[in-house]
């Protein structure tokens, strides 16, 4: 019998392709966690993004140690169509650059939610939105990295 070599190239692909996921556990849709974020959460500008942060010790219980969410503004957009389509290109800008993140929240024992607020005005190109994702990740592995909070 000749061994299969194609079964370690399945394995990495299946491996890769979990990786750069954002499943249902890491998206940010509890009501209450929501309201939270706003509340007690923090917050920062950057164009055409406002970023909403909370870090919280890990609960071992917990799904993600990363939770996110996005919102575009029916002000400045009418269309839902333009309001999905951006939406779709901040939660894929995001899903492919979020592991250093979730790397430095798990070293800390920390727990991270975020949400995405677009607020431009006109429909922005992938590149400029991936752009920007990464500068707001860079910008919130230092703000994890500078948090003392105790280790839980």
């Amino acid at each position: 019998m000749v061994p299969n070599k194609s079964f370690g190239t399945f394995y990495f692909i299946i491996f890769v392709a979990r990786q750069f996921t954002l499943g249902k556990s890491e998206r940010l849709k509890s009501r209450k966690q929501i309201e939270q974020l706003f509340s007690e959460g923090k917050n920062f500008p950057l164009s055409p993004f406002r970023i909403y942060y909370l870090v919280t010790p890990f609960i071992n219980n917990a799904s993600s140690n990363l939770q996110f969410g996005a919102g575009v503004s029916a002000k400045n957009f009418k269309r839902a169509v333009d309001r999905n389509r951006i939406k779709r290109l901040m939660r894929e800008a995001y899903r492919l650059q979020k592991k250093q993140l979730q790397e430095a929240l798990k070293q800390k024992k920390l727990q991270l939610n975020v949400f995405f607020i677009y607020t431009g005005k006109e429909l922005p190109m992938f590149n400029t939105v991936k752009e920007k994702v990464n500068v707001i990740l860079s910008k919130l592995i230092k703000i994890v990295n500078e948090n003392n909070s105790p280790a839980t």
